[in-house]
């Protein structure tokens, strides 16, 4: 779990409140935590959510609207941790209380072509971080607005891939859909990188683009495991 709140600290600079070490005697109703995972519904009674550290979390109170969230959904989870359920060398299982949870945009790698170009949009948008966990690779995106909806999106050229096309090349592509750059806005989205799986072997090397503001180009180095 100290894994996690380490991450926390680095990729959520919004937060201003975390609690960095666990009481040996219990933990405190007064303590927080945040961070990004993934929900597990398919038991059909809860849900479970698998964080990104690779620890996981049974909630037993809080948050009302547990039958609203679908299995596979990526959210931004505020929690407290209630009691240890199962913590050992090989399991990080936690009883938590949620306290809020948002819903993280979560989409596949888009093959781009000529019929979506004009919808896919050009526009510049600026990382402020990047992390890759597992088959998702996560933005902190800022970009300006005055509250419309915009479309971010990861593309390649369509087309099977082949250990040639390694590093796979990856554009990150922004429509502003013309709204107006009033405020700076920010805004988390999350890709699936299963897409880009090459039979034969357990990892790809991508390199991802993008377009900043003032004619800055954003450029990332990865490896994909699997």
């Amino acid at each position: 779990m100290k894994r996690f709140l380490k991450f926390g600290l680095i990729g959520l600079l919004a937060v201003t409140l975390f609690s960095c070490d666990f009481d040996d005697d219990g933990y405190s109703l007064d303590n927080f935590w945040v961070g990004f995972g993934i929900i597990n519904a398919e038991s059909g009674s809860g849900y479970t959510i698998k964080m990104d550290d690779g620890s996981e979390l049974f909630p037993v109170a809080g948050y009302p609207y547990w039958d609203d969230l679908e299995d596979s959904t990526r959210v931004l989870v505020n929690f407290t941790i209630l009691d240890d359920k199962t913590v050992d060398e090989e399991h990080e299982q936690y009883y938590v209380r949620v306290n809020s949870v948002k819903d993280i945009l979560f989409k596949g790698v888009l093959d781009i072509t000529e019929a979506i170009e004009d919808s896919i949009g050009n526009d510049p948008v600026h990382v402020d971080d990047i992390w890759a966990t597992n088959n998702m690779l996560t933005f902190e995106l800022d970009y300006f607005g005055s509250g419309g909806i915009h479309y971010v999106n990861l593309v390649k050229q369509p087309g099977d891939i082949t250990p040639d096309d390694e590093p796979i090349q990856l554009e990150l592509r922004h429509n502003d859909r013309d709204d107006q750059p009033i405020y700076r806005m920010s805004a988390f989205v999350t890709f699936d990188l299963s897409s880009l799986q090459i039979a034969g072997q357990d990892s790809v090397q991508y390199t991802v683009t993008g377009k900043d503001y003032e004619g800055e180009v954003f450029e990332y180095d990865g490896v994909y495991r699997y």
